[in-house]
């Protein structure tokens, strides 16, 4: 098992990376703002989940595809972007985002956001580059099984992300209703989603493994 002292250095690192915002963190909050928190929890749902598939990749040591074969890595690169345009696009296209749906339609809508999230954070090569950078400098093979610590370190790793994220998702559904109570119709919140889907799809079509 991990010793405390990792564990302790480890939770100072996820929290340092959690609390400097980043893709993840403006998609989830621009999610709340525009949908609620419900919408943002599902979102944020879909990432850790997405998190637990690149520790175990990481774990059978499948990330290092993406280093041996850079072809690799530009395939799902582009996939990931070419689906954030395609959300990005189904955004705008919508005519409206409800924030309070009927019962059934809200798990519905919950299922199709959470598995948003889940592909988003799957088709960004990224994430699994940087947990095959970040974990192996606190496992220690003599300590135990190594997937087991990987798996004990993305939970820690989830763990913090969901208080932090959480956090941000409060306070941005907080500023979607005082937006909404302003402008019941508006469509700033739609555009604000799509334009964050089409940032980070540039964003990740442009860069480099580095």
């Amino acid at each position: 098992m991990l010793s405390l002292a990792t564990l302790g250095l480890f939770c100072a690192a996820c929290l340092a990376l959690t609390m400097t915002p980043g893709p993840d963190m403006l998609l989830i909050a621009s999610r709340s703002m525009a949908q609620g928190r419900s919408a943002g929890f599902a979102s944020l749902a879909g990432i850790l989940v997405g998190t637990y598939c690149h520790a175990i990749a990481a774990a059978f040591g499948l990330a290092r595809l993406f280093l041996a074969v850079p072809l690799a890595y530009d395939v799902v690169r582009f996939a990931g972007a070419t689906y954030l345009l395609y959300l990005a696009w189904k955004t705008i296209r919508t005519a409206s985002l409800p924030t309070a749906p009927a019962p059934g339609e809200a798990r519905l809508a919950a299922q199709k956001i959470f598995r948003q999230g889940l592909l988003t954070n799957l088709l960004n090569p990224k994430m699994a580059l940087f947990v095959l950078a970040l974990f192996p400098q606190f496992v220690r093979p003599q300590d135990g099984s190594v997937a087991l610590q990987i798996l004990t370190l993305a939970t820690v790793l989830n763990f913090i992300g969901l208080i932090v994220n959480g956090i941000v998702i409060l306070l941005a559904d907080r500023l979607g209703e005082r937006w909404s109570s302003h402008r019941r119709r508006s469509r700033i919140p739609r555009y604000l989603l799509g334009s964050v889907f089409t940032g980070l799809a540039f964003r990740l079509a442009v860069e480099s493994r580095k």
